[in-house]
């Protein structure tokens, strides 16, 4: 006869395991970014080999269409990209939440909580990539991409937060506290925000990801803070890619690699969270 213990206990092994490697696979690729032009062999700009030069010892990844050194390249673009989606993951995750915590709050009080939401609703109808070429039109550079995606994530944050929010306020330890005359104060702080915290790190993770995914659009596009950002590494090796392959493959690489990671380890961290409840 079957035991599915043992099988349980190897899944619950190997969650911590998951939780590590996404950790420092996160770690890893934010610490390239951030700190990337320090150690940039090269200038990024400077002419150091023949387009699409092969990998070599010196030249690690290669040249690019114009023989500039990929690696240095990739180093000198990665602030743009994480500090732009670390901010705009930063203003659409605390604006979501704040917006989904009053609409819950109006629609338990007075039902009105479309007040906040329907409007809301509109803008995440917009499609993300348009709502950037809109805010970019108006606000180019780095703050309008920052902007554009905090825009496209703000409306979905606060729908998430929402529907979190909304089920709590009904439980028995809230009104109670209601009935005891507590602020709403008091009542988010020690009541509602302790049961959503992993809805709310959860969120934080797909927030990022779409920031991610829009920041290096942007770069892809040519509308976006230029330079030598990953999206823009991205479109000016396609036409070069079967010369130089690896010029597209490692801004790819680590797109793909901090994206999967955050996701990763933001739906780790919430199934340790613990819900707690009365």
């Amino acid at each position: 006869m079957s035991r599915p213990a043992p099988q349980v206990d190897t899944v619950r092994a190997s969650r911590p395991l998951l939780l590590w490697t996404c950790a420092l696979t996160t770690g890893a690729v934010l610490l390239i970014g951030l700190t990337g032009p320090f150690f940039a062999p090269h200038s990024p700009t400077a002419q150091i080999a023949t387009p699409y030069a092969a990998p070599s010892p010196g030249l690690w990844l290669g040249g690019d269409h114009l023989g500039r050194d990929v690696l240095s390249r990739l180093l000198d673009g990665g602030p743009s990209v994480v500090l732009t989606s670390v901010l705009a993951t930063i203003i659409a995750v605390t604006t979501g939440t704040a917006a989904g915590l009053v609409s819950a709050l109006l629609g338990h009080q007075r039902g009105r909580s479309g007040l906040v939401m329907r409007p809301l609703d509109a803008v995440a109808a917009l499609p993300p990539v348009l709502a950037l070429l809109l805010v970019l039109t108006a606000v180019p550079g780095r703050i309008g991409v920052v902007i554009a995606a905090a825009v496209a994530s703000t409306p979905l944050s606060a729908r998430v937060i929402h529907a979190a929010v909304t089920p709590v306020l009904r439980r028995p330890h809230v009104e109670l506290a209601i009935a005891r005359g507590e602020g709403w104060g008091w009542l988010l702080r020690y009541e509602v925000l302790p049961l959503i915290s992993a809805t709310v790190l959860a969120d934080v993770g797909l927030r990022f990801v779409l920031a991610l995914y829009l920041v290096t659009a942007a770069g892809f596009l040519g509308i976006g803070s230029g330079g030598s950002d990953w999206g823009t590494l991205v479109v000016e090796a396609l036409p070069g890619a079967p010369l130089q392959p690896v010029a597209l493959i490692a801004p790819l690489l680590l797109i793909a690699t901090l994206a999967v990671s955050v996701n990763l380890l933001s739906d780790s961290v919430t199934r340790r969270t613990p819900r707690t409840g009365r």
